[in-house]
């Protein structure tokens, strides 16, 4: 065998040797940081963004403090990473709902059965904490802007495939929808964290009546 050959051969005997180590590493160092994004969910719904120790979470999750600078460099990363998990989990989750053939009130209707859901979930809570976070803090803001930008371009491309199927969006252009399809929903969630109540402002009961419309405009016959 020519020296080339041999030199070759060797080396990919230990690629092949280290190939199983390299998964382990990779899949304990996957294990760690998810881990830590859960202890850090659970943290900061007990404790709040403003109360969040790292320390605790780095209890919590049974990993060394430094695993969690080492992962995700401060506490504010840590938090934006937890809130892009949560946030990309749900979109997936919309992405399925609105791609269903179903009548896009149809699909309405179950956005607003997802409300409580995801308050309840604590994600509402956790997104609505970083938008104030943002206000004083650019890295934060930007961050933030992304995430809920997901949501509005989602909606946004919702209604553009609803025009091409011949659905008159009254002068609205598809953006424009996209900002009166999520607004109203990230406003209710404020107000329901803050701890106001359907008999003193009827939010719930006005998001579904938005559905209601969707129905009309979207089917013209619908009661003839």
């Amino acid at each position: 065998m020519k020296s080339g050959s041999y030199a070759r051969g060797v080396a990919d005997e230990t690629t092949i040797r280290q190939h199983p180590r390299a998964q382990r590493r990779d899949r304990a160092t996957a294990d760690t940081r998810a881990r830590i994004l859960g202890a850090a969910r659970d943290c900061l719904l007990a404790d709040g963004y403003a109360n969040l120790s790292t320390r605790r979470v780095a209890e919590v999750a049974e990993v060394p403090l430094s695993q969690i600078h080492y992962h995700f460099g401060s506490k504010l990363q840590l938090i934006l990473a937890v809130l892009a998990a949560e946030n990309e989990r749900l979109l997936d989750r919309q992405r399925s709902m609105f791609d269903a053939p179903e009548p896009l009130w149809v699909r309405w209707e179950l956005a607003c059965d997802y409300l409580d859901a995801d308050i309840e979930s604590g994600y509402v809570r956790i997104l609505q904490e970083m938008i104030a976070a943002g206000w004083s803090d650019r890295e934060v803001a930007a961050s933030v802007r992304e995430m809920v930008g997901g949501w509005y371009r989602l909606l946004a491309e919702v209604a553009r495939r609803e025009q091409e199927r011949g659905v008159d969006l009254g002068g609205f252009t598809p953006d424009e929808v996209a900002a009166l399809m999520a607004t109203p929903f990230l406003g209710a969630e404020e107000l329901i964290l803050l701890g106001v109540t359907e008999s003193t402002l009827p939010m719930r009961s006005a998001l579904r009546k938005i559905g209601a419309i969707l129905r009309r405009v979207t089917e013209p016959t619908h009661g003839s």
